[in-house]
């Protein structure tokens, strides 16, 4: 997986590279789906979302330009595969999901394997995590109609907002830097498509198919 998706695309950070080798992406996915685990695609996780195919797992850590250490947000737990990739960089991960389902699964997976600098919190992610802030880095894991400015402000000076921007179809990824306590700076990463980031400042129910 690492040497044919991540690397063969660009993935070159050492300490991505080494995340992504030390975390057993099979852990965290249902049973019956362990031997597509390390595929080049997303799978279901239950509760209507899915775990991100690996390369996007790397390439939105490597985008938030982790050099070890931080104290990082995660708005979408999931899984817990991407905060467990997260927490073999970052001191400290905070992360929040919306589905207690997936939360209580996300942390007796967590727990059972050994990531103590992961806390996981039930609620809306829009609102970010305001008694933690401010934050190194904060990641969203769900496509935002808009940059979500609760969340954005929640970031150091110098921290740096990686989120997916968009429709519910498709979303750009964008790496949003606070350069001052009022200045921000955007750029475009690359085009993606996530589940929709509901909440008060994301979206407020998923249109019907």
């Amino acid at each position: 997986m690492v040497e044919r998706q991540l690397k063969a695309r660009g993935i070159a950070d050492p300490l991505v590279v080494d995340a992504m080798l030390r975390v057993p992406r099979h852990l965290f996915v249902e049973e019956a789906l362990r031997n597509q685990a390390y595929s080049d695609f997303p799978l279901p996780i239950g509760e209507g979302q899915t775990i991100s195919q690996p390369y996007m797992v790397a390439m939105m850590t490597e985008a938030l330009l982790l050099v070890g250490g931080e104290k990082v947000l995660e708005i979408g737990t999931g899984s817990g595969y991407q905060a467990a990739v997260l927490s073999r960089i970052a001191a400290q991960v905070y992360t929040i999901e919306r589905s207690s389902v997936l939360a209580r699964k996300a942390r007796a997976i967590l727990d059972s394997n050994g990531y103590a600098n992961i806390s996981i919190r039930v609620g809306d992610g829009t609102l970010g995590w305001s008694g933690e802030a401010p934050f190194d880095a904060i990641m969203v894991t769900a496509g935002a109609p808009a940059v979500v400015e609760e969340i954005k402000r929640q970031l150091a000076i110098n921290g740096r907002l990686v989120i997916p921007v968009g429709s519910f179809k498709e979303q750009v990824l964008k790496r949003v830097i606070r350069l001052t306590e009022s200045d921000f700076r955007e750029e475009n990463l690359l085009s993606c498509r996530f589940v929709p980031l509901l909440g008060r400042h994301g979206w407020q129910d998923v249109p019907q198919r």
